[in-house]
């Protein structure tokens, strides 16, 4: 007898094994409900921070060139920085022009509070210093600056001195990818016054234009050579008053310089 209980009970085991083996395999899900509060879990243990807070910085040379071609050549330069979150910044631009004999003339530089309102358009507030061989102005700035339609860089600025006088400053460019590397930039910037300013070479209404267009070749993504043409010119009263100051690189010029950021 003790021999078919072993033979019995083997058989039981062995029967049972399948038997367990289905209910496992055919036992019903999880539901959905217990499960997720698990992966809800897990997702915010391994999602990242929001980084929109980070501190960054950015600066770009737009401008570093020689002016050639005339009797009076000069140096100009024009660049920016920025240093703050991706909403809210401090922003520095500087711009000029520089005789052969290294004199500053229409040299300006700002200082900025920067406040993104969009995604492609910042609003713009702080001081502007007129620095250089002309009489040295003050002024308050409030502007906008960021990415037209169609892909124009775009400056609008309206200022006022500390004598009373009111401005404003408009500033496009545009690049135009002939190849990946090769980048054509025609540019422009206007000046525009309220009242003319002799020590500053300046006329009523529109005084100034400075525009031109460059052909630059990528070398890296950080770092262009480029050539190409270039414009300056008053209007009104500006233009004597340029030339009875001495004012370097009036009418069209060949250029040459290097733009660069980082």
């Amino acid at each position: 007898m003790s021999h078919f209980k072993a033979i019995f009970l083997a058989t039981a085991l062995l029967g049972g094994a399948p038997a367990v083996y289905a209910q496992a395999v055919n036992a019903p899900p999880v539901p959905a409900t217990t499960m997720e509060p698990m992966l809800d879990t897990t997702q915010a243990i391994m999602m990242p921070p929001v980084m929109d807070n980070g501190i960054y910085t950015h600066a770009i040379l737009d401008q570093f060139e020689g002016r050639v071609g005339g009797p009076n050549p000069a140096f100009r330069w024009d660049g920016q920085a920025w240093a703050g979150t991706d909403y809210d910044k401090l922003w520095i631009k500087s711009e000029g022009f520089a005789q052969g004999n290294g004199a500053v003339e229409d040299g300006q530089n700002e200082f900025l509070y920067d406040h993104a309102i969009s995604t492609y358009f910042d609003l713009q507030a702080g001081l502007r210093t007129d620095i250089g061989s002309g009489t040295t102005r003050n002024w308050a700035a409030f502007g906008i600056q960021g990415l037209a339609p169609l892909f124009f860089d775009l400056e609008a600025t309206a200022y006022v001195s500390d004598q009373g006088h009111m401005a404003a400053r408009f500033v496009a460019s545009y690049d135009i990818l002939l190849t990946q590397r090769l980048i054509l930039q025609p540019q422009a910037e206007l000046n525009i016054y309220s009242k003319a300013d002799p020590g500053r070479a300046v006329a009523s209404g529109l005084s100034d234009i400075d525009a031109g267009i460059r052909l630059r070749y990528e070398l890296d993504r950080k770092f262009a050579p480029y050539i190409g043409v270039a414009y300056r010119g008053g209007f009104g009263q500006s233009t004597p008053l340029y030339l009875q100051q001495g004012e370097a690189a009036l009418g069209f010029r060949f250029v040459f310089g290097i733009r660069g950021w980082f």
